[in-house]
């Protein structure tokens, strides 16, 4: 099995991230996917417009998520893989995410590894600047 790390830095606190991640309307919005997403431990989620879907599996409030995780292009037979989102304080006012995508094949290590940068961090990025930028108006 393979897997993808990754550190993503924005512009919000720690809990904006950790709020935006497990709430249907900001995780929507901030991605641009529809998402149905459970705040509890235990609590399934779908993103994409069902293309993800999963199950939260560890929940730390304000600093970690760790969940089971898949699209609909895995085989049937296929385990699920599982993302961990550790979320820090970084600078003044911002957070650094340390993200890890594990339980994968080699293969789809290049797909998803291009995907998180294109479908949830340059998304993300440019979600909480614009907040950012509302807030100083």
């Amino acid at each position: 099995m393979a897997s993808i790390r990754t550190t993503v830095r924005f512009p919000v606190e720690p809990n904006e991230i950790y709020k935006a991640w497990l709430s249907s309307r900001i995780h929507s919005a901030m991605t641009g996917g529809k998402a149905k997403v459970s705040a509890r431990k235990g609590g399934r989620f779908t993103a994409w417009d069902g293309y993800v879907r999963g199950k939260n599996l560890r929940l730390k409030p304000k600093w970690c998520i760790v969940q089971s995780w898949r699209t609909s292009e895995f085989p049937k037979s296929a385990p699920d893989s599982q993302i961990e989102l550790c979320i820090h304080p970084s600078g003044k006012s911002g957070s650094k995410l340390v993200f890890i995508h594990s339980k994968l094949t080699p293969p789809q290590v290049k797909q998803y590894r291009s995907g998180w940068n294109e479908y949830y961090w340059k998304p993300m990025k440019k979600y909480f600047a614009a907040g950012k930028k509302k807030s100083r108006a």
